[in-house]
């Protein structure tokens, strides 16, 4: 079995881990209400998906 002859530096092992950041969620306008919410996404404010009501929203 292949065992590592020195450890792996922090640097090493940093640069490797380089790109596991989070992304940030990519959020819309709703066109009704101007909330911003996900996209292809009932809007919770309001309740409508593309121009329909599609969830009735109790204020």
């Amino acid at each position: 079995m292949a065992v590592p002859k020195r450890k792996t530096s922090k640097s090493r092992r940093n640069k490797r881990r380089a790109h596991w950041k989070m992304k940030s969620m990519h959020l819309v306008e709703c066109p009704r209400c101007l909330e911003y919410k996900l996209p292809h996404r009932v809007c919770m404010k309001c309740g409508f998906y593309k121009d329909r009501n599609v969830v009735k929203i109790e204020s």
